[in-house]
């Protein structure tokens, strides 16, 4: 028995280490050159180096587990479109107390904005790291300092596979505090949704996958309230993108870069 708790455990672990990433570092970007067409936001053109001066600067916000390698591909995308790129990992790996994770990323807000001299930045969030953000916008003040919300594979209302670890006699999440919060029904997720679910003038807007493995049902990565939630499946229905994939997939990078412009939902399905 105790053999296979240990081993159950260790497989969560590596599944929430392959699911998330972000690092408290910075790497300012380097201007395209490419010019977007006129008219609407074209998504799938990079920012001129004037409108990328202009752009407000982006936090990449790791997940559970995170480590900073991870998120550097699509920070390396932003990055490549122009924008000043910056990657957050959660304290201590993202496993404490979620509010307490928000308090420290509203200080690491502070300084990009600081050092940046932009009036507010956009957020692209991965799995935990979108909970932590919206704390941070709900609770925390934080939406005069945001201007857009973009989450992949956020349990905004909360995932089975959190709850299944009681299930397998493992305890309340194997002690991860974190976890405890992202069961479906937890006090957590209970305040953080009650109310609006997209507060202030950010333009929030959710991205999610059929193939989540991490995120059961895979609806509850969406939020209510004039959100912009896209299913990458409802556009792309042969695109096959897991949990991890959402920081990696070209598709799902095209309605990051889309959001970010305040364009409308065009995912190139056949992006690499």
């Amino acid at each position: 028995m105790l053999l296979r708790k240990t081993v159950l455990v260790v497989s969560l672990a590596t599944a929430a280490l392959l699911a998330s990433a972000g690092a408290a570092t910075a790497a300012p970007a380097t201007p395209a050159s490419a010019a977007p067409a006129a008219g609407a936001p074209d998504a799938a053109a990079p920012l001129t180096t004037a409108a990328a001066a202009a752009a407000n600067p982006v936090i990449v916000v790791g997940g559970l587990s995170g480590v900073a390698v991870a998120y550097e591909p699509i920070a390396a995308r932003l990055r490549a479109d122009g924008y000043r790129t910056f990657i957050y990992q959660l304290p201590g790996l993202g496993l404490g107390d979620i509010p307490a994770s928000a308090r420290a990323f509203a200080n690491y807000v502070a300084q990009v904005r600081a050092s940046t001299g932009a009036a507010t930045v956009d957020l692209v969030a991965h799995s935990e790291g979108g909970l932590v953000s919206r704390y941070y916008l709900k609770r925390l003040g934080g939406t005069a300092s945001v201007g857009r919300y973009v989450s992949l594979g956020t349990p905004q209302y909360g995932t089975y596979v959190a709850n299944i670890v009681a299930f397998l006699g493992l305890g309340s999440c194997a002690g991860i505090v974190a976890c405890q919060q992202m069961t479906i029904g937890s006090a957590f997720l209970a305040d953080l949704n009650a109310g609006d679910d997209t507060p202030g003038s950010v333009r929030y807007t959710t991205i999610r996958t059929l193939q989540d493995e991490l995120v059961r049902p895979t609806g509850n990565a969406a939020v209510n309230d004039g959100a912009t939630n896209v299913l990458i499946q409802a556009y792309c229905p042969l695109r096959v993108v897991g949990h991890l994939g959402l920081v990696l997939d070209g598709t799902a990078y095209t309605i990051v870069r889309g959001a970010l412009v305040d364009g409308p939902v065009r995912p190139n399905c056949l992006a690499v």
